[in-house]
């Protein structure tokens, strides 16, 4: 039987995932906590095999708390539940050390399978993460193959324009006239489908 802590500062959701595990006959809560400072305290006397980790906490984040508790409980595996579809936050559990991440609205067969998948040693993340992470990855890779047809000069003009200059204070750091940074800027608008220093610039960050 795999031991579970939960830490979560909704008390219904808490009490809900409590009762989701003590009725399966595979896991066995151990604890549940409400703070991450309180997770810190307790789990690595416990010592639980998977954590469900809700991602937005008060003062500190699950993120940072799944980060330090890998650091005190290697073995230990996490799953975010967490209301967010945000990629950028999927990433950020997934850096920390988390082995899956689940929607709140997931129903109780799917959070129990997420658990059981991820003691067998797998990732679990609901269908709709899933595809939001795909699409994520496409649209990075394409965000990265259009900045390589920049040429060296129009990086470096956009790399100026990512860190908030002017066209008149880009033109004075790379010594050259106003009209060629626009002639540069309209190409790469050109090369990355923008229409926007904004768009181009945002573009341009994650990709490099």
């Amino acid at each position: 039987m795999t031991t579970v802590a939960i830490v979560e500062d909704n008390k219904t959701t808490r009490e809900g995932l409590e009762t989701i595990i003590n009725l399966s006959p595979d896991f066995r809560c151990v604890c549940t906590c409400s703070t991450a400072e309180e997770a810190l305290r307790v789990l690595p006397k416990l010592e639980p095999e998977l954590v469900l980790m809700d991602i937005q906490l008060p003062n500190m984040s699950g993120v940072e708390c799944v980060a330090r508790l890998k650091e005190l409980l290697p073995a230990l595996k996490a799953i975010m539940v967490t209301v967010y579809e945000d990629p950028d936050r999927v990433f950020s559990a997934l850096r920390a050390g988390a082995s899956g991440y689940l929607l709140k609205r997931s129903t109780p067969d799917e959070v129990l399978n997420a658990m059981r998948e991820v003691q067998l040693g797998g990732g679990a993340m609901s269908g709709e993460i899933a595809r939001k992470v795909i699409g994520y990855f496409r649209e990075q890779t394409t965000a990265k193959s259009e900045v390589e047809e920049l040429t060296p000069r129009e990086r470096e003009v956009l790399e100026l324009v990512v860190h908030g200059l002017s066209n008149k204070e880009i033109c004075e750091r790379l010594n050259v006239t106003v009209a060629a940074v626009r002639f540069h800027l309209k190409h790469i608008y050109q090369k990355l489908h923008v229409h926007s220093r904004t768009e181009a610039a945002l573009k341009f960050r994650p990709a490099k």
